[in-house]
């Protein structure tokens, strides 16, 4: 690709032709202000803050031209920093306040929103305009996500996340001019929508229009109660994500810490995900095989993400046979600790509260689901994001950084290397794979990382040779995350062009690395660093850690089976541990 030649800001630089003013700004060092975009989802200039004067070969160009959308040319001569532009852009911001509710104090985002922070650096200290607000609608009939429309400021990155990376389209504008909010079609609520409450639209808000319905007062209210024995389990992407919120680099894995954290807040028993991750690969594992080697329905397809699970039935109703009949993780460790735990512990089931910490918004519909009991007892009782568990750590003023690292409990703590990779897309396939090719070939193998499987790509294929009825066969299995991919699988699957054994689907871009709740990363810092991939190899770092990196050779999943279940896919298995599906309308609360 040809570079081009220009000056920002008496810089000259050489940047490639299909760059925009904003990318090669800074690729110079300079900084331009942003709002609405969001890179390669967001491009749209509607905010109008990131504006420029330029000129080419000392031809002006006509008003001031958006640098996110401002493609560059030969001879261009741009400044960012005039005194017309630092105009516009604080009156730009100033209009967009005019009409924002401006509560900040007790705002959701105070001190992650990227408003504020724009406000601040421009040096905003009072309300120049006061003008008429639109009519605010508050949507709090979705299990997982509430829209505050006083909050929105119109960007518009919400809808574009829902409708190009997750390829669903719940949200956009409606009504028109001043009236103008987003929102579902036809006065809809989030809960009454096809919605996934997959969250990607809260992450990709830079204000608190969209945000995770907060379940932290529930669950200090069961922490106080004497009566309760509450127990909380931590996924694998929370290690990653949480250090994050404490001034750690992205990525920074913390699971002592955490440990340490949760005990420090009044939890009773502090388990880890990974243990259940481990325990459904023993089930989804021997699930696979059973059907490959007695004719079950093919491809099989994971069931561990429930924004992925809803698409499913809202979308693909005629894949739901394919689905694995597993719980999650999340609902298998809810069922176990309120049986298994239970009566090891000499424990009364119905006084243990089951709270988890997911990185994802999704979960909190997930437990929700009137099938996700077992003898009557629902399998968790409260779901809480990783940002809501690190509220919590701030409001005990406990000191994040200065904790020791501790383990988990015992019975349920015990993870594996396979069991941390759940949360990076790629990792159930890959952990499940390293199981079954382990019992299929009835040895110890040495080559247990599937690379094929790893890293962004939007799908993902892999050919693993596997002794199948004393034949070797290769089984294809393939890779997808964010539903968009996930609907490019089905559909090649479907019309006879794709022909796999085997799929692993994640609803979020990444996996549950970007779940809808993790941690809030800026517009601006997506520029410099991909949170997936800094997240994502956090795990891998972890997997290589552990002394076990293989789900059947977790010590306490083999006690769990020998003292209590019996054997995977076993009658007491499938009572516990097993669910179905069924084509969906729209939730109903």
């Amino acid at each position: 690709m040809n570079n081009v030649n220009m000056t920002i800001n008496g810089i000259a630089v050489s940047v490639p032709e299909d760059y925009t003013v904003l990318m090669a700004a800074r690729e110079a060092g300079i900084d331009i202000p942003t709002l609405c975009y969001l890179k390669d989802i967001n491009e749209v200039a509607a905010c109008r803050v990131c504006v420029v004067e330029a000129d080419v070969n000392g031809v002006p160009m006509r008003n001031l031209p958006a640098s996110c959308v401002l493609k560059v040319q030969e001879g261009m001569n741009v400044r960012t920093n005039t005194q017309k532009v630092r105009r516009a852009v604080k009156m730009n911001v100033e209009l967009i306040l005019a009409n924002h509710n401006r509560e900040c104090l007790t705002c959701k985002r105070n001190q992650t929103c990227e408003l504020q922070k724009l406000c601040d650096e421009l040096g905003l200290q009072k309300e120049r305009f006061d003008g008429e607000k639109r009519e605010a609608h508050l949507d709090e009939f979705s299990p997982s996500i509430v829209r505050d429309s006083s909050k929105c400021i119109l960007c518009g990155r919400c809808i574009n996340t829902c409708r190009k990376v997750q390829g669903i389209g719940v949200l956009d504008f409606t009504k028109r001019g001043f009236r103008t909010e987003v929102a579902p079609a036809f006065e809809k609520s989030m809960g009454e929508s096809e919605c996934i409450f997959c969250g990607q639209c809260v992450q990709s808000c830079p204000v608190a229009a969209l945000r995770e319905k907060d379940h932290i007062q529930q669950v200090w209210e069961a922490i106080d109660d004497p009566e309760k024995i509450v127990v909380v389990q931590a996924a694998p992407s929370v290690r990653v994500g949480l250090g994050e919120e404490f001034g750690l680099p992205i990525g920074t894995p913390v699971t002592g810490k955490m440990a340490a954290a949760l005990r420090r807040l009044g939890f009773d028993r502090v388990f880890d995900t990974n243990f259940s991750a481990d325990l459904t690969i023993m089930e989804e594992g021997h699930e696979f095989i059973d059907r490959v080697l007695n004719g079950g329905k093919l491809p099989m397809i994971t069931s561990c993400s429930p924004g992925w699970v809803r698409f499913c039935e809202l979308n693909y109703p005629e894949f739901i046979p394919n689905l694995s009949s597993c719980k999650s993780p999340q609902q298998m460790f809810g069922a176990t600790v309120k049986s298994y735990y239970a009566k090891k512990a000499k424990i009364m089931p119905k006084s243990i509260v089951s709270v988890s910490i997911m990185p994802c918004t999704a979960k909190k519909a997930e437990c929700e689901r009137p099938e996700m009991e077992a003898n009557g007892l629902r399998d968790v009782d409260y779901v809480l994001t990783t940002r809501e568990l690190a509220a919590m750590i701030r409001q005990a003023r406990i000191r994040f950084d200065t904790l020791p690292d501790e383990e988990f409990d015992l019975w349920m703590g015990e993870g594996t290397g396979a069991g941390v990779i759940f949360g990076a897309t790629g990792g159930v396939m890959e952990a499940a794979l390293r199981t079954v090719a382990d019992v299929l070939w009835d040895k110890d193998l040495d080559a247990i990382e599937y690379h094929e499987i790893r890293g962004l790509e939007g799908v993902k294929f892999a050919t693993v040779q596997i002794p199948i009825k004393d034949e070797l066969t290769d089984v294809k299995v393939a890779v997808a995350h964010g539903t968009a991919n996930a609907a490019k699988v089905l559909d090649a699957v479907k019309a006879g062009e794709l022909d796999v054994h085997f799929i692993e689907v994640m609803a979020c871009p990444g996996g549950c690395v970007h779940g809808g709740g993790q941690p809030y990363v800026s517009a601006k810092t997506r520029l410099d660093v991909n949170p997936r991939v800094n997240r994502a190899n956090g795990l891998y770092d972890e997997d290589l850690r552990l002394p076990e990196r293989k789900s059947h050779k977790n010590s306490e999943i083999i006690a769990l089976y020998d003292e209590y279940l019996g054997k995977p896919n076993g009658h007491l298995a499938h009572k516990l541990l097993h669910t179905h599906y069924e084509p969906k309308e729209a939730y109903k609360k």
